[in-house]
């Protein structure tokens, strides 16, 4: 492949809706899954917001929007929130927040936008099937919120929808399955995308083994997705048959609503639901988590100005991770009556699986030691993320042994522990990724006063809101009590927390005003910068800023090295980018 000019290739110039609403250039298309998927993490925070007002003041009316409810059947006549309504929040917070939210941000958006720039390559292999898998996943997202606009609301079944009970549910179920399944047909056409992209378009002289760590995350996350989603997808067809043509996957006989019994054919296995969920839901976590490891790697080696530190061995970790994530999904099934045998095989699997993400995470942490650290914007958010997703992890070592997750199971340590990977730990990564690509995508950089107003109460008010969540399930408290479990007998003297969290919810919704509105007022006035104002290494910083086109590149780059050559001795300057060749 030889350096050519794209200037003479390209097209003439497209109408708008063929630019930017139906795209095939993974650019817009990434900045599409980006936009798309902050608007739906911002109406799952607020159904979050919602049910941690019913946790902290139960029976009270919701604040300034409370008097204009009387008339919703899912409210009673002062505005007070029922209990269905508040099991529908829960349902829809936590499938709009990972699968419509946190995802499609952490790969729709992030591998769409900078894996062809970080490998050198013109665009994704399959623009089309680019475009497909957004308007998919924006089709899906439009059908499980407008489940809300049902008479009888949106699906109330969990976010893992387990049957019977959700067999039994209201027609937002239904939608709950059929917005799942358009998901799900997204992220397999995108994950095929990356793979054939990373593997049969990388530059010439960017072997495997020259990838940013960041494109190793990815190529692994593609893997993930591709494995583990197609269980999930049979499963949700599967439950749209036994609630729409009666069938019973998922039906045992014997069940009994309402003193009646339940006219079905029976057989089905509620367990066999569970398997299917649960092969998907925990590669899950680690789709989530491969990309923020990948964008802090990035932001880490930048801003220390020193190559990772043991950068084969993160790579092998993360593989490894990838190939373990598949061999632990039962741990979440301790309480469905499992043998004394296949629970020590799952204890095992669990405990083994948390070494690579130690390895990863004490790579970042010793790469920090004797690097010249700047703490910019993009290096704080990646510098929380170490000790959050530390936290995270720790916390979930009692729930991989049977014999503790048989005490905090369905408690609010549970929810404590989750949220600490995701939330500081896997969206702090995500923030930190935006405010570092900012200048590749538009330009402009983003405010650095902004970005640390934003920074420190967001790392304060998520500790507010997590932490006493660890405290109180250490004490026993249900996750699903929709009162917060003001009439439950036990636990009284942690029930305070709850209005603790509450108002640390709200001063984090708060906080994240001077982030919307630094992102937008950057796009237009922001500072204006070069094509490589970090004094980066890896290749999406030879194209300009932004990219021209569909080529990306004014020529076709070349790797000529490692894509972390900062501080080499005897270098005139203190990073050696990827793409510059040799000097004789």
């Amino acid at each position: 492949m030889t350096s050519h000019d794209h200037s003479d290739s390209h097209p003439p110039r497209q109408p708008f809706w063929q630019r930017y609403i139906f795209s095939t250039d993974h650019k817009v298309i990434g900045v599409q899954y980006a936009l798309t998927s902050m608007v739906f993490m911002f109406a799952g925070f607020m159904l979050m917001v919602l049910m941690r007002w019913q946790l902290a003041y139960p029976g009270t009316p919701l604040p300034f929007i409370g008097h204009l409810l009387t008339s919703e059947a899912r409210f009673s006549p002062p505005g007070v929130m029922l209990p269905e309504f508040y099991n529908s929040l829960g349902a829809m917070h936590g499938t709009v927040m990972i699968f419509l939210g946190v995802v499609p941000f952490a790969v729709g958006a992030f591998a769409n936008y900078l894996v062809p720039l970080q490998i050198g390559a013109p665009d994704m292999a399959f623009p089309r099937l680019n475009m497909a898998s957004y308007w998919v996943y924006f089709l899906g997202g439009v059908i499980f919120l407008g489940s809300f606009f049902l008479p009888d609301g949106a699906a109330r079944a969990g976010w893992t929808s387990y049957p019977p009970l959700s067999i039994i549910e209201t027609p937002g179920q239904t939608f709950w399955l059929a917005g799942m399944f358009m998901v799900i047909v997204s992220s397999l056409l995108g994950s095929v995308n990356i793979l054939v992209t990373i593997i049969q378009l990388r530059a010439p002289g960017l072997t495997f083994m020259r990838l940013p760590f960041f494109v190793w995350g990815q190529f692994i996350t593609a893997f993930l997705l591709l494995l583990a989603f197609p269980p999930l997808q049979a499963a949700a067809v599967m439950q749209l048959m036994d609630r729409l043509l009666h069938t019973s996957f998922f039906i045992p006989s014997g069940l009994y609503i309402n003193s009646a019994p339940l006219e079905v054919s029976g057989g089905g296995s509620v367990l066999l639901y569970q398997h299917l969920f649960w092969f998907l839901a925990h590669p899950e976590v680690y789709v989530l988590i491969l990309p923020a490891m990948g964008i802090v790697a990035e932001i880490v080696a930048n801003n220390t100005r020193k190559p990772l530190w043991g950068y084969r061995s993160m790579v092998y970790s993360a593989i490894f991770l990838g190939f373990m994530s598949f061999v632990v999904w039962a741990h979440h099934m301790y309480l469905t009556g499992m043998g004394t045998t296949i629970s020590t095989f799952f204890q095992t699997t669990t405990m083994i699986i948390s070494v690579p993400s130690i390895v990863i995470l004490t790579a970042l942490v010793i790469s920090l030691w004797g690097g010249s650290i700047r703490f910019n914007t993009p290096m704080l958010f990646a510098l929380a993320f170490l000790p959050m997703f530390a936290i995270g992890g720790l916390t979930g070592l009692p729930l991989g042994l049977a014999a503790a997750d048989i005490h905090l199971h369905d408690t609010y340590y549970v929810i404590g522990h989750f949220h600490y990977v995701v939330a500081p730990g896997t969206i702090f990564a995500l923030f930190a990724g935006v405010y570092f690509w900012f200048p590749k995508v538009t330009g402009r950089q983003m405010n650095e006063l902004l970005g640390k107003i934003h920074f420190w109460p967001s790392l304060l008010f998520m500790n507010g809101i997590f932490f006493p969540m660890l405290i109180q399930g250490l004490h026993g408290v249900n996750r699903r009590l929709y009162d917060g479990g003001a009439f439950y007998a036990n636990n009284q003297e942690v029930l305070f927390l709850n209005k603790a969290m509450t108002h640390s919810a709200f001063a984090l919704a708060v906080v994240q005003l001077p982030f919307i509105f630094n992102l937008f007022w950057s796009i237009w006035f922001g500072k204006k910068v070069g094509d490589n104002p970090w004094d980066a290494t890896t290749i999406e910083w030879s194209a300009p800023s932004p990219p021209v086109g569909h080529g990306n590149f004014v020529t076709t780059p070349v790797a000529h090295r490692g894509p972390y050559e900062y501080s080499v001795a005897g270098a005139a300057r203190d990073f050696t980018p990827q793409f510059e060749p040799e000097r004789v």
